[in-house]
């Protein structure tokens, strides 16, 4: 009876013990919280305790696992993956502690300062210095797990550490797309040509920067599709980035009209319509004519918003406007088709069956 019943008193009241220590210190973040609640850092803090609990079970089972004097061949095997839970719930207690810190410091620097192209910049940067933080980690605990749980693969470690310089070369052969897309991202990171938040123009879509990991990164496009690419991308292809110094942003709406079109009116409305709208931001506007071609001529109205969904917005607003506001007051301003035989050469006209051609007047009929 003695043989079961303290196994079961030592090791359940251990696991009690660990369970009751994590419950005290989730209290203890609580109050902190709620006495300070302008430190967010205790709050996030609280999301460790499930790896705190995994480490402290783990550890403190096999510090009381003799005294629990289990009997039988399995001892070892127990030994061994409780010593892998307790390095792998450190590694993972590392990472939740190291990604509540880096939370807590980007929304003490976001409350800081209103530059919003600074605090995504930060933001990128944390999220790549977390990514590599959370590998390196995952690798160092791997190499432990090994090397600590199961001695027999000692040899085999240093063996393998004695050939390190061919099997660098070998991997850095096989792996060069992957080490490229690592240095890229580190280059995008710190190198402010891109970051979390950007809009950007890539391969003809248009949407904006909602991911970057060490080997790829995610583009929402504004239908809510995400493209995927690697991140070498871009540091080798030109892409548009709209979020490039600053929000600010200048959008244009081109339209094909006769000649007839009266651009002063056109000018005149266009600045009443961009006044009654919120998402105009009263920097710049205009109204002009930029191309000719025999039967139309092409304007162009340009307005400033504060950012590129603004601007979009906008553009799609000033182009249903306008070309509502001319069908019904100016309807001949729209573009028109010629349906008349065009007019003889005056060397033809001579004659009486040129006369009413030559005379004529060509009709045409209105299109929209």
């Amino acid at each position: 009876m003695e043989d079961v019943m303290r196994p079961v008193l030592v090791l359940g009241g251990t696991i009690a013990a660990t369970l009751v220590i994590g419950w005290l210190i989730d209290r203890a973040l609580h109050a902190a919280t709620t006495r300070r609640p302008q430190n967010r850092l205790p709050e996030l803090l609280r999301r460790c305790q499930l790896p705190l609990q995994v480490l402290m079970g783990s550890g403190a089972l096999q510090l009381t696992y003799d005294l629990a004097q289990v009997r039988g061949p399995q001892g070892r095997v127990i030994l061994s993956v409780l010593a892998t839970v307790t390095i792998a719930s450190a590694a993972w207690l590392a990472i939740r502690v190291a990604g509540a810190i880096a939370e807590n410091v980007l929304a003490d620097y976001a409350a800081r300062t209103d530059d919003v192209a600074r605090v995504r910049q930060f933001r990128t940067q944390l999220t790549m210095l977390r990514r590599i933080v959370t590998t390196v980690l995952a690798m160092v605990a791997a190499a432990v797990a090994i090397m600590l749980v199961f001695p027999a693969l000692r040899a085999l470690g240093t063996s393998l550490l004695a050939s390190a310089g061919v099997i660098g070369i070998i991997a850095g052969v096989a792996a060069q797309s992957m080490l490229g897309n690592l240095f890229a991202g580190l280059q995008i990171a710190f190198g402010d040509s891109v970051k979390i938040g950007d809009t950007v123009v890539v391969e003809g879509e248009w949407g904006t920067v909602e991911e970057i990991s060490l080997a790829f990164l995610t583009v929402r496009i504004w239908d809510d599709r995400r493209l995927t690419m690697p991140v070498s991308y871009f540091n080798n292809q030109p892409y548009e980035n709209w979020s490039k110094g600053g929000h600010e942003i200048t959008g244009t709406v081109f339209m094909h009209l006769d000649h007839s079109a009266p651009i002063a009116e056109m000018r005149s409305h266009l600045h009443e319509f961009l006044l009654g709208r919120a998402d105009w931001d009263g920097r710049t506007w205009g109204l002009l004519i930029t191309d000719t071609t025999p039967t139309t001529i092409e304007v162009r109205a340009s307005m400033s918003a504060q950012n590129s969904d603004d601007v979009w917005t906008l553009r799609c607003a000033v182009r249903e406007e306008m070309i509502t506001w001319l069908r019904e007051h100016h309807p001949y301003a729209l573009p028109r088709v010629p349906t008349s035989p065009a007019a003889l050469p005056p060397s033809a006209t001579s004659g009486p069956a040129a006369g009413p051609t030559a005379g004529g007047q060509a009709g045409t009929t209105a299109s929209v």
